[in-house]
């Protein structure tokens, strides 16, 4: 149990987006597409939790000064060092050989790239402001991006925008309640670098930035002739309420954690829940 929490599985939940361009493609169960984009998710899940074991590994000394990440299995001690790259090393091996099961040139060269960013982002880049916050934006693009390559699917210009805008949006508000609650403490040098107002401006800019690239891909002539229909406006005020109630959790005492905030409000996750079958029912019966 502690190596699964050491690869922080529940986290598994944003390689999520892997299927993001298939399923907006409404290709979803085709045979092929589905099968390359499982391996491709398999694939991200297992780079991200060797990310998660580095990082945890680099940071043991200071995640023991941290009111949470004092639990965290390496800095606990309940996993060794030794242990720990050992892990991370199968991790590694096991995604390249479920993305070389689902081989594309240039998709591999970004599931590389997300896995260096963040090793430079665990030794040093992360102290950076705006750079660490351009690193946790790169991981969310990256993984929709790997899954549209692997999958074969072109994704439309205002999806694209809309999922920068949005990972914006959730790595300014992770800093913000981290500044909040920890005051620019010891755990993350970065924080001393970020006005709090600078954050909520920017956080709140990128969020209305979002919700209107989306509503310009729902509403947009080609996504209407690619699903012959024009009932995706109708998600619009879905996704305005679920990004009102995850605002509404990150003024609260949330420490801003996109999964975490998610995990831990029953009513967001339903909004969640309900936007997806919204979706389906449009894509995919109607």
């Amino acid at each position: 149990m502690r190596y699964l929490k050491l690869m922080r599985v529940h986290h598994y939940i944003k390689n999520i987006l892997v299927f993001a361009a298939l399923a907006c493609s409404g290709q979803l169960f085709q045979p092929e597409k589905l099968t390359a984009g499982l391996l491709a998710f398999g694939a991200f899940c297992f780079v991200s939790s060797a990310v998660y074991v580095i990082n945890d590994i680099r940071d043991r000394n200071k995640d023991r000064n941290h009111p949470t990440k004092c639990r965290r299995p390496i800095a606990a001690g309940t996993v060794s060092v030794k242990a720990a790259w050992i892990l991370a090393a199968l991790l590694l091996v096991v995604a390249a050989l479920l993305n070389l099961a689902a081989f594309h040139p240039l998709a591999s060269a970004l599931l590389a790239l997300y896995f260096l960013l963040n090793l430079a982002y665990s030794f040093g880049l992360k102290n950076l402001p705006i750079v660490d916050i351009s690193i946790l934006v790169a991981g969310f693009l990256l993984r929709i991006l790997y899954g549209a390559l692997v999958t074969g699917i072109t994704i439309s210009n205002w999806l694209y925008l809309t999922v920068i805008a949005l990972s914006f949006y959730f790595a300014l508000g992770k800093r913000r309640n981290e500044l909040k609650n920890l005051g620019g403490g010891e755990t993350r040098k970065v924080l001393k670098a970020y006005p709090v107002r600078f954050l909520d401006q920017s956080m709140y800019m990128c969020l209305t930035l979002a919700n209107v690239f989306y509503a310009l891909w729902s509403t947009d002539e080609r996504t209407i002739r690619l699903y012959n229909s024009e009932l995706l406006i109708l998600t619009v005020p879905l996704v305005l309420l679920i990004t009102l109630k995850y605002s509404l959790d990150v003024e609260g005492d949330s420490d801003g954690d996109p999964v975490e905030v998610l995990l831990h409000d029953k009513v967001l996750l339903s909004l969640c829940l309900l936007y997806f079958a919204a979706m389906f029912t449009i894509l995919y019966l109607l």
